[in-house]
């Protein structure tokens, strides 16, 4: 049952809420063992990089677990979406990605956002956002960068 007496925690900005140049960044979400596992098996990325101690230890250029730059995108977007997009994301419509350097197991990872494009779309009552997101550890290197552009909610008229 609904209450309106409550402010509701959690709803995402609508696009008028995102001016060319705002800036935000997400809470850190590190990255365990376990998250590296499931997503290599879930997306049968089964790659010795990943998945075998000793190749790693003897031919990785780090000599560390490293993790899939696809991982790192999506552990970003869920940092993301937890803090921007909740019921007014209505679409993912292309971005533009780079990998920066090497995400290994046990980094603590944030998003930084910057608004960078944000207009009203052609039609109802939405519109288009551009940011720039870089995903920076726990010791301040950008190791991924993309510039997703979302279809979001507008304000109610």
């Amino acid at each position: 049952m609904a209450d309106t007496e409550y402010e509701e925690l959690g709803h995402g900005f609508f696009w008028q809420d995102m001016p060319v140049g705002r800036k935000f960044r997400t809470i850190g979400r590190t990255l365990f063992e376990s998250d590296l596992m499931s997503f290599i098996g879930v997306t049968g990325m089964q790659e010795l990089l990943f998945n075998n101690l000793e190749y790693i230890e003897n031919e990785s250029p780090t000599g560390k677990r490293i993790v899939p730059a696809a991982l790192v995108l999506s552990i970003a977007e869920g940092l993301v979406m937890q803090s921007t997009l909740q019921k007014t994301g209505f679409a993912f419509l292309g971005m533009e990605l780079d990998v920066k350097g090497a995400t290994l197991v046990g980094d603590t990872l944030q998003v930084d956002m910057e608004v960078i494009e944000s207009r009203a779309a052609s039609k109802g009552d939405r519109g288009l956002v551009r940011t720039r997101n870089s995903v920076i550890t726990q010791n301040g290197d950008c190791v991924l960068e993309y510039t997703p552009l979302r279809l979001m909610k507008g304000r109610e008229s």
